[in-house]
């Protein structure tokens, strides 16, 4: 796996052993962070990684301009291949890592400007997520198509593969 595309397009970016988790596939981040870019969401941005995996969606994020990205997950794996990965493309000073669930990191990481989300394929609880997000932008993966939450509308969902990535921005 690589990154797709910015400053750091092009180096790799290794991946947890077994099926813990599920990287975003280059075709898929390439994809989501296009639409980000026109978004003009980008650039500077503070983010908020829940369910980080390997860090890959946040890991674009820097490399595409992003300010910092804060990185949560709660598997022991995926976090000792995710520190790695920040320290070979020396992004540690750009990045917070956080050890726990999405909840939590929700609760304690306010000041962020969008959400990447990628739950396990099963996760529904959408609801509780959005809920508690301080941002006005979430980046949503699932295994369906997530329906508009009161509060919230969805903007756009593109689908790659088995992946549905859903856009949805807070109603004002």
């Amino acid at each position: 796996m690589r990154v797709v595309a910015g400053a750091l397009r092009g180096r790799k970016i290794s991946a947890p052993a077994g099926d813990s988790t599920r990287p975003t596939t280059d075709m898929a981040r390439e994809a989501i962070f296009n639409t980000l870019n026109s978004m003009g969401v980008i650039d500077g941005a503070r983010v908020l990684d829940l369910f980080a995996g390997s860090g890959a969606l946040g890991i674009e994020a820097l490399s595409r301009g992003a300010a910092h990205c804060t990185f949560v997950e709660s598997d022991r794996e995926a976090l000792r291949v995710l520190q790695e990965n920040l320290r070979n493309l020396e992004l540690s000073g750009r990045a917070t890592v956080a050890r726990g669930d999405a909840k939590a990191g929700l609760a304690k990481y306010r000041d962020i400007d969008f959400v990447l989300a990628d739950p396990p394929y099963d996760f529904a609880d959408w609801k509780q997520i959005l809920d508690q997000v301080s941002a006005d932008l979430v980046v949503a993966e699932s295994d369906r198509e997530i329906v508009a939450i009161e509060g919230w509308q969805s903007l756009r969902t593109k689908r790659y593969g088995r992946t549905h990535v859903t856009y949805l921005r807070r109603v004002p």
